[in-house]
C-alpha cells in the first residue's frame, strides 16, 4: 500500500475551516505527481523555514499544500511582491509584507504577534531570493529565538516532486552552530534549478 499524498493534521497545527478548494488543491497536488514526506509537528508556534526556494513554481507547490491541508499559515515576502492587484491575493493566503529596507523591527514585531496567538506558524524563504546566495538571511533564527518557538526546515527536491518536513530544531544561543547544522540537513536536496550549496 503506497503512502498518503499528504500526511495526517496533528490537532495543534493552526487550521481554517474546510472548503471545497481544499478537496480541488489535494488532487491537483496529487494529479501533478507531487507528494508530503514526513509528519507536520503537534506544535501551536513555530517558524518554517522552506529552501531550495529557486522558482516561482515552489510558490503554486506550496499554496496547493497550504491550502489543501488548511494550513492557516503566516508568511513573510519583501514589499515588492505586493503590487496591485497581487497584493491584496497574497495577504488573503496569509502575507506580510516587508521592507527590506527598514526591516530592524521585523524581529520584534513578529516576536509580538507569537506572544498575541495562542497558534501561529510563520514561514519563511531563509534566501531571500530566487537567486544562488552563499549566506542565508538569519532573520528566520533570530525571530524563533526572540519568540521561544522551534525551526521547522521544509525543503523542495523536485527530482522525487516531494516537499519534505525535517526535525524541530530548538534554537540555541550559538547562531553560526545552529545555521550550520541547517544548511547541512539541506544539502541532499535540489530545487528546480538549483540546490543550497
Amino acid at each position: 500500500m503506497s503512502a498518503p499524498v499528504f500526511p495526517r493534521a496533528p490537532p495543534n497545527m493552526p487550521q481554517f475551516a474546510p472548503s471545497g478548494a481544499g478537496a480541488l488543491c489535494r488532487w491537483l497536488f496529487a494529479r501533478c505527481g507531487w507528494r508530503i514526506v514526513g509528519e507536520f509537528p503537534d506544535v501551536p508556534k513555530l517558524v518554517a523555514i522552506a529552501a531550495p526556494h529557486s522558482s516561482n513554481w515552489d510558490v503554486i507547490w506550496a499554496l496547493l499544500v497550504k491550502i489543501g491541508m488548511r494550513l492557516n499559515v503566516r508568511f513573510i515576502g519583501k514589499r515588492e511582491a505586493f503590487f496591485w492587484p497581487l497584493g491584496p491575493i497574497l495577504r488573503g493566503f496569509g502575507g506580510i509584507a516587508i521592507d527590506r529596507r527598514h526591516a530592524q523591527n521585523v524581529v520584534s514585531d513578529m516576536a509580538d504577534m507569537f506572544a498575541a496567538n495562542e497558534k501561529l506558524w510563520l514561514a519563511i524563504a531563509p534566501e531571500g531570493t530566487r537567486k544562488q546566495v552563499k549566506e542565508w538571511k538569519s532573520g528566520f533564527w533570530r525571530i524563533a529565538r526572540a519568540a521561544d518557538v522551534p525551526i521547522l526546515p521544509v525543503y523542495f527536491h523536485y527530482p522525487e516532486k516531494t516537499i519534505g518536513l525535517g526535525p524541530l530544531i530548538h534554537p540555541s544561543d550559538d547562531l553560526d552552530a545552529d545555521m550550520a547544522k541547517i544548511r547541512e540537513f539541506y544539502r541532499p536536496w535540489q530545487g528546480k534549478n538549483r540546490g543550497t550549496d
